[in-house]
């Protein structure tokens, strides 16, 4: 791949029915990024990321997920971020009538990187 990508969401890989393969699709090699699109009644599985030591964002794009950390659920809606240290299991489940479509981003706590001064 070139100096950057660009695909439209019909143009990404998909895997499991379920999840969007954006990190593949596109490349990204510094963190992980991937889309779920969950049906009613469906869920991701239940994980950590102890092993990995990887910080997780949840982003909700479509629908109202509930987010279960520790076995304590927190429901969603459109555009709520969500910040998961590496330790606490975590799923996501919807519970609604209709797809909620989540957007997963990672990274190991680990990695060096630096926020800018003003971000």
């Amino acid at each position: 791949m070139g100096a950057f990508t660009i695909k439209h969401d019909d143009e990404l890989e998909r895997d499991y029915e379920k999840w969007v393969l954006v990190r593949r699709s596109l490349g990204v090699g510094s963190f992980g990024i991937n889309a779920v699109e969950l049906p009613p009644g469906e869920s991701i599985p239940e994980h950590d990321e102890t092993g990995r030591d990887h910080e997780e964002l949840f982003l909700v794009l479509e629908g109202a997920p509930t987010l279960v950390v520790d076995g304590a659920d927190h429901p969603l809606r459109e555009g709520s971020f969500a910040r998961l240290d590496p330790t606490p299991k975590r799923t996501v489940r919807n519970d609604g009538d209709s797809v909620a479509r989540v957007l997963i981003v990672s990274a190991p706590v680990s990695s060096g990187y630096e926020p800018l001064d003003w971000a």
